[in-house]
């Protein structure tokens, strides 16, 4: 399978903290891959190097076939990023706001209007084109946040808890939409606090004090630590 990220030694200090502990790991093409940890456990600081937004101390990274030392600008125009708060401007209609992230991403003026329409139509939300995000529900909120994340076509998308304070009806319509995107050949580096979500990935990697001690697929997981679920295997590794 085609490699998309590349992580060999990823080493990341601040100071004598070492919050990336020589990470070593692979992203495939149009996989769904889970990064799984406690709070502190160094994925932000990963997810962060990964985009762009830092520079490791040491080690080599490859994301979307650019080096992370001498290409970062030209990784941030293949990847899209989505957190926990949707990254939507609540004072921006929905239109403004994607008419602005296309402006972002380099799409031209005709294009915008183009995909712009496509989307609100896929997403059913035509009417809602002039309404400002802050009034939305939560759920459409998600939908189009994810859809903007992905708006220029990227190699790959980071979800960071993207899922976080959702009901669980509307997080699994959340996962629907990550299953067409990876289908549509877009990588998917997803973090999430929920463990029933870990069953949804390709693979799943899961972090502890700045190290991953685990990564396999979620069935070989759970072989592995004779666990009924991915809550007991992440409970045996976080302790």
């Amino acid at each position: 399978m085609e490699t998309i990220i590349a992580v060999k030694n990823l080493v990341k200090k601040f100071g004598n903290f070492m919050a990336n502990d020589h990470l070593t790991f692979d992203v495939h093409k149009g996989e769904i891959f889970g990064f799984l940890g406690a709070n502190g456990a160094g994925k932000t600081t990963a997810i962060r190097i990964l985009c762009g937004l830092s520079s490791p101390t040491s080690g080599d990274v490859n994301v979307a076939g650019f080096d992370i030392y001498r290409e970062t600008e030209k990784i941030k125009k293949n990847i899209g990023y989505m957190s926990q708060k949707f990254s939507l401007y609540e004072d921006l209609t929905v239109s403004e706001n994607i008419q602005l992230y296309a402006g972002i991403y380099g799409i031209s003026a005709k294009k915008r209007k183009e995909k712009e329409a496509e989307l609100l139509k896929k997403l059913g939300m035509g009417e809602a084109r002039g309404k400002l995000i802050a009034g939305l529900p939560l759920g459409w909120k998600q939908k189009l946040a994810f859809s903007v994340a992905i708006f220029h076509d990227p190699k790959i998308v980071f979800l960071d808890e993207p899922t976080g304070g959702v009901d669980p009806v509307t997080r699994r319509k959340f996962w629907d939409l990550i299953y067409e995107a990876a289908n549509n050949g877009i990588t998917v580096f997803v973090t999430t606090h929920y463990m029933d979500e870990a069953e949804y990935c390709d693979r799943v990697s899961i972090m502890d004090a700045g190290k991953i001690e685990a990564l396999d697929t979620p069935a070989k997981l759970k072989e592995k630590y004779q666990a009924s679920n991915m809550d007991e295997v992440f409970l045996q590794i976080a302790r």
